[in-house]
């Protein structure tokens, strides 16, 4: 079992290893470079010397603007071994968005990955406390330093330093570490402070039942400035496991060639997204679906197997993994033997279908205000459907109204500068309220089923879960996303973002033109096959959740357009806010029967 105290005892072990390669970085010709140990050390305290050299202290925020890459890591283990606290923030704020949070956090220092980040700071308005700009992209960067010119004394510096590491250790668990800004799905973001001792008291005990060691490698790909990303890099550092850097999406798929991971840990968004290739790809030819369907059929046949650890048996399932599930796998590069889900709910649709298909998912649970890890599955304990065992670290309780309530040393301390909505969070015997809905069963797996704040409430007083619903819809290839709408109304509706490549492949197919999206989506051939989706899954609703109207929307939902948070979770509120007239128009009749 690991024990640490601090995130600087990370830094201790993934720099204790010599010439050992520890991370991989892609070069400017997209070639994989491993870093070795000693140069990861050496490169981590030439960055601190420079902060220090511009008069950086223990406490000064240092943020971090910038995709998934090796500077990232070393930035953000230099800044903490100096005692600073680090700002993480999403590449893909606006430039508004960046200047409040570097205005609020006070940030003197920030290091972003490139001009085109750079730009934003000149949109960002005033930043009184910015002294400092560092760009890690190669190169002269106007009104900035070169990340390049701050590693001209890293070959120097491997040798290990007494002076560094003993201002490392001096670094208390009680210190704030970083102050990661919320993605602002309900309201205005707001900045969790989590100390050293909170981050390390959840990596010591959420990946030790994996058994992870030197063997393993792991694409970092989820945004390292959400904290189960970079929880996740910190633990696998820590049990000897190569990390490689994976800057974009659209780079994943011929990362996982090139890497071979042996561990896979996505946000739900990915995994189904994947399933609806795999679906769309097998839907062009009738044969192709023929046999994807009854592969799947004989896998669901074997899923206690699955589920169980069990390699299946038969003739049927071996035909089946030859000729389905083995190509499945090799889009994950054919070597992953842990497969992990977290971020949002999986939704059973999602889990069952990987299952059937031969692939164990570990769904886990949590939230930035609890660093994050609250439950999850494991080999050696696991539950479809449900998010896990709690760790041993923290406790759990669920209230009146089903609302999780936890505390322990993983839970955060506040919200940067509010301490009034720090209060609001807490109840009065000092258990955080997590704001999500769920249960837990005898033997201690637990179960959420949806956001407080975003249960519907019918004019009727039903609740309805909008969640679940959203994800049995988006288990179909032609939904790309969903959200069910509804509260103080008669009854629920919904509103569809397609997948747009798999509709309009659909749409060709039924000589449908699909130049013109919203002339696309308003096809009564389009509407049906859609109302055919909606009412396959009405069949699986109590009558009162029953979707009674649809509207299939023209646009594609994403970060970029801010319904989706950097996460992949719906935006609930813009997205009710963007499609208002839409929203009307689902209940006018309603309006006039009152009249």
């Amino acid at each position: 079992m690991l024990d640490l105290k601090t995130v600087n005892d990370v830094l201790v072990k993934v720099t204790g290893r010599g010439d050992r390669g520890v991370l991989l970085g892609q070069e400017a010709d997209g070639e994989w470079k491993p870093i070795t140990s000693n140069e990861l050390y050496g490169r981590v305290r030439s960055l601190a010397e420079a902060f220090r050299g511009w008069g950086l202290a223990k406490g000064d925020r240092i943020a971090i603007l910038s995709e998934n890459r090796w500077e990232w890591a070393v930035t953000d283990l230099a800044a903490l071994a100096m005692g600073c606290v680090d700002v993480p923030l999403y590449p893909t704020l606006t430039a508004e968005q960046v200047g409040y949070m570097l205005r609020d956090s006070g940030a003197k220092v920030v290091v972003l990955s490139s001009p085109e980040q750079l730009d934003k700071l000149a949109d960002a308005g005033e930043l009184p406390d910015l002294g400092h700009v560092v760009v890690m992209d190669v190169g002269e960067h106007p009104g900035a330093v070169s990340f390049t010119t701050l590693m001209a004394g890293a070959v120097v510096m491997q040798t290990r330093d007494g002076d560094f590491d003993a201002m490392a250790r001096a670094v208390e668990p009680a210190d704030l570490a970083t102050i990661i800004y919320t993605s602002g799905t309900t309201g205005e973001s707001k900045g969790v402070m989590l100390t050293h001792g909170n981050l390390a008291s959840n990596i010591c005990y959420s990946t030790n039942p994996f058994g992870f060691d030197e063997r393993d490698t792991c694409i970092s790909f989820l945004p390292l400035s959400h904290v189960t990303a970079r929880h996740l890099d910190y633990a696998l550092m820590c049990h000897g496991a190569m990390l490689a850097y994976c800057p974009r999406f659209d780079q994943l798929a011929a990362a996982m060639k090139k890497i071979r991971p042996t561990i896979f840990v996505a946000v739900p968004r990915v995994y189904e997204k994947i399933r609806q290739a795999v679906e769309g790809k097998s839907a062009a030819s009738p044969v192709k679906s023929r046999i994807l369907k009854w592969a799947i059929a004989t896998g669901k046949a074997h899923r206690a197997e699955t589920l169980g650890g069990k390699a299946p048996g038969g003739l049927s399932w071996k035909l089946a993994e030859k000729l389905v599930f083995s190509k499945i796998r090799e889009a994950f590069g054919g070597r992953v033997n842990v497969f992990v889900s977290g971020g949002a709910p999986l939704g059973m649709d999602t889990a069952g279908w990987f299952a059937d298909a031969g692939i164990r998912i570990f769904e886990g649970y949590g939230l930035t205000e609890t660093s994050p890890v609250i439950s999850l599955n494991y080999p050696s304990a696991h539950r479809i459907g449900t998010v896990g065992q709690k760790l041993p670290n923290v406790e759990v309780r669920f209230a009146e109204d089903g609302e999780l309530e936890v505390r322990g040393p993983s839970v955060f301390v506040g919200y940067w500068k509010k301490e009034k909505e720090t209060a609001e969070v807490f109840t009065e015997d000092g258990w955080f309220k997590t704001g999500d809905i769920g249960n837990v069963d005898a033997d201690g797996f637990i179960s959420i089923t949806d956001r407080k704040k975003e249960l519907l409430k019918t004019s009727g007083g039903k609740l309805i879960a909008p969640q679940p619903i959203e994800n049995k819809l988006k288990s179909n290839v032609l939904v790309g996303n969903a959200a069910v709408v509804g509260d103080k109304h008669k009854f629920a509706c919904v509103l569809i973002s397609p997948n747009f490549a798999a509709l309009e492949g659909w749409a060709k197919g039924q000589g449908i033109a699909t130049g013109d999206r919203a002339a696309l989506v308003s096809d009564a051939r389009v509407v049906q096959a859609y109302q055919a989706i909606v009412d396959k899954v009405n069949g699986t609703l109590a009558h009162y959740e029953d979707i009674k109207r649809l509207r299939v929307v023209p646009d594609e939902w994403s970060v970029e357009d801010g319904t989706l948070t950097p996460s992949m979770k719906l935006k609930r509120r813009v997205v009710e806010t963007k499609y208002a007239n839409d929203i009307s128009e689902f209940y006018a009749d309603e309006a006039i029967s009152k009249k």
